[in-house]
């Protein structure tokens, strides 16, 4: 049986990050690579999202105070953190035969080329486990209806039990 890539989507603040964390956390850590992203806060408001390896890497996916890079809401995109980071993430864990983390397919990592190429190489090994924005663009639209993707929402009401559900996908 062809092994099928698994995407949360969902509206912004329903868990989406939190239910890909807990369900790395069941899982084998040599098993899995790939990257989360998590908000750079300061004094309570929101200033930019951080990028995280697996495998222990930092960079800065978006903040308010980058110079250049495309504009997304008040943020700046850092495109040099994608390609340099998240890409060769990506790809180190495309090529390990592990279970890949993306976390996210979203408009701030599709200004990078580099990005949505390696998101569909990930995705042609069957072995993503994932978030999707939901809103409507091209590249996401794409993704979303590929035959080998189990799309899941994630509401506040469903959000605990979806990382048992996902467990079970990946283990059937």
């Amino acid at each position: 049986m062809m092994r099928k890539n698994v995407l949360l989507t969902g509206k912004p603040g329903t868990g989406k990050t939190t239910a890909i964390r807990s369900i790395v956390e069941q899982l084998d850590p040599s098993s899995v690579a790939g990257f989360w992203s998590k908000e750079i806060r300061e004094e309570g408001r929101r200033v930019g999202f951080a990028i995280e390896t697996l495998s222990g890497k930092m960079g800065t996916l978006a903040h308010v105070n980058l110079k250049s890079g495309p504009k997304v809401s008040k943020y700046r995109v850092n495109l040099d953190d994608i390609d340099s980071i998240m890409v060769p993430e990506l790809e180190k864990a495309r090529e390990s035969g592990r279970l890949i983390i993306i976390d996210e397919i979203a408009k701030m990592e599709l200004y990078s080329e580099n990005f949505t190429m390696e998101v569909l190489s990930c995705l042609n090994t069957g072995r993503v486990v994932g978030t999707i924005q939901l809103r409507k663009h091209p590249f996401l639209d794409e993704v979303r209806s590929r035959s080998d993707v189990n799309l899941v929402e994630l509401t506040t009401m469903n959000r605990n039990q979806i990382p048992l559900q996902v467990l079970e996908l990946l283990n059937a």
